[in-house]
Order: C-alpha cells, then sequence, then structure tokens
C-alpha cells in the first residue's frame, strides 16, 4: 500500500489544485497584460511585432 505524500498537512491533490489554480491565474494576468501592451503599442503608432534590443 502506498502512502500518500503531504506537505504541511496537504494531500499532494490539494496541493497540484492549488498549483493549477496559480498557474492558471498566472496565464490569465499575462494575456491581459500583453493585449493592454499590443493596445498601447498601436494607439502610439508603433510596429505590432516589434521588439526593443
Amino acid at each position: 500500500m502506498q502512502k500518500e505524500s503531504t506537505v504541511n498537512g496537504q494531500p499532494d491533490e490539494a496541493i497540484d489544485e492549488d498549483l493549477i489554480d496559480t498557474l492558471i491565474a498566472i496565464s490569465v494576468v499575462a494575456k491581459r497584460l500583453a493585449a493592454n501592451l499590443r493596445k498601447q503599442n498601436t494607439e502610439n503608432g508603433g510596429k505590432e511585432n516589434e521588439q526593443d534590443e
């Protein structure tokens, strides 16, 4: 019988679920930031695929 490992008293499934939720939230925020930057860039007359070097 395999014992379920825990971190801070939480089972692996709960930790995995928390990690998934955190990564989804980061992804949503990154997508919003990218959209805002794209919009701001086009409003300022910049090119859409331009990179600073």
